[in-house]
């Protein structure tokens, strides 16, 4: 029988995922970000203009309307913009890192171990830049998946193909004992 120990662990000791260099999406990613966001700015101004010219009533100013449309959709550029900038991702030996957010940063770390699919799914407009979105599930519910997207398709492949060599070999150990 092991013998019990619960040392207490020096935190000052501990590996720092802060440290760890993270590999940005491609940039032509943005180029995904922004026809996507155009066709559905494009979409919502096309229903609030007829929207607009369908209503009877006392119609305010269309400058006014329009000027707000285009402040919203820049503000909504932007925001989207500067997430843009903090995404980030990395493969480490027992775990994946990811991590995304402007407003609320958000740092996910998922051990292999935990991980039970790895899929690669390619959008229409994603593979017309040649990107693709590796998404990673986990055996803890919805709040342990990941969707990194921007990675070039054949750099994508080789992560989930490490994934899940990785993921056998764990499965393997885990029969011998």
């Amino acid at each position: 029988m092991q013998e019990f120990t619960n040392e207490t662990i020096d935190l000052e000791n501990l590996p720092k995922y802060q440290d760890v260099v993270l590999t940005a999406p491609n940039p032509k990613y943005w180029n995904v970000i922004v026809i996507n966001l155009s066709i559905i700015l494009l979409l919502v101004g096309g229903g609030l203009a007829t929207l607009f010219y369908l209503v009877d009533d006392e119609k305010p100013n269309p400058l006014y309307l329009l000027a707000g449309y285009l402040l919203f959709s820049a503000l909504l550029f932007t925001i989207h913009r500067l997430s843009f900038k903090k995404r980030g991702y990395a493969l480490r030996e027992k775990d994946i890192i990811y991590k995304h957010g402007l407003i609320a940063e958000t740092t996910t770390i998922i051990p292999i171990h935990r991980i039970q699919h790895v899929a690669l799914d390619e959008g229409i407009t994603s593979r017309s830049y040649g990107l693709a979105t590796l998404q990673i599930f986990t055996a803890g519910g919805q709040t342990g998946h990941i969707h990194i997207a921007g990675i070039e398709v054949e750099k994508a492949k080789i992560i989930k193909e490490a994934l899940v060599k990785r993921l056998d070999l764990l499965e393997n150990l885990t029969a011998e004992q």
